[in-house]
């Protein structure tokens, strides 16, 4: 199982991205390899499982332990790094869908509090944050961005849309011709809509409105077809 999660191909791609240790433990128990702590690290996420509930038998340590290690790692930057390197890498392999894209968000509940969370209106003001992300037409997620419940959608959308960083294969550099993917599928609210299509057109992209009542990845609506060219 822990191959199949995390496969020679994929460790060679994302090794030269982990920090060195800066100094080995003296006594007690051994360090814990940085890949059997990513591969705890990857069935955590993908199961939703606690973390004090992975497997002894993955042999991937405890759960404390791959969780420190993905909040030391979160520290360092080395997950904008993986990310970028597996964009590229999807890239050059011609398995980034540039015809489309989507721009959605969900909130989340933040009980402790922090820097980017507001009362959520949809959740009686409770205090939350959202999660923004734009993906491209097989799902393949290009970039996130983390505010307040209350930060509206038409607020990021465009933010999300320069995000999406200058790979191989996508026509160019961020903010010139062509860059983005050619149709951003948006929300049906007129607000969205209005700003979207404005700031889309000057990136080269046209902003699309799903149809409703048919559903799609983002639930609102279906894609329109992709555009010539």
């Amino acid at each position: 199982m822990a191959a199949a999660l995390l496969p020679d191909v994929l460790w060679d791609l994302v090794e030269p991205f982990l920090p060195i240790p800066s100094r080995r433990p003296q006594g007690g128990r051994p360090r814990v390899s940085d890949r059997a702590s990513l591969t705890g690290i990857v069935f955590v996420l993908r199961s939703g499982i606690p973390w004090q509930m992975l497997p002894q038998e993955l042999g991937c340590g405890s759960g404390m332990t791959c969780w420190r290690r993905l909040r030391d790692w979160q520290q360092a930057g080395v997950w904008d790094l993986i990310h970028f390197a597996l964009l590229d890498w999807l890239a050059r392999d011609d398995q980034i869908d540039w015809s489309r894209a989507v721009v959605d968000s969900c909130s989340i509940r933040a009980v402790y509090g922090g820097d980017q969370t507001g009362p959520n209106p949809t959740d009686r003001a409770k205090r939350g944050s959202k999660r923004h992300l734009t993906c491209d037409g097989r799902g393949v997620p290009f970039a996130v961005r983390l505010t307040a419940a209350n930060r509206n959608d038409s607020q990021e959308a465009l933010a999300l849309v320069d995000a999406i960083p200058p790979l191989h294969g996508n026509r160019g550099r961020p903010g010139s011709g062509r860059t983005v993917c050619s149709a951003i599928a948006a929300t049906t609210r007129r607000r969205f809509v209005v700003g979207c299509e404005r700031g889309t057109s000057s990136r080269g992209a046209l902003c699309v409105v799903p149809r409703t009542g048919v559903g799609w990845a983002g639930g609102g609506g279906s894609w329109s077809p992709p555009l010539p060219g």
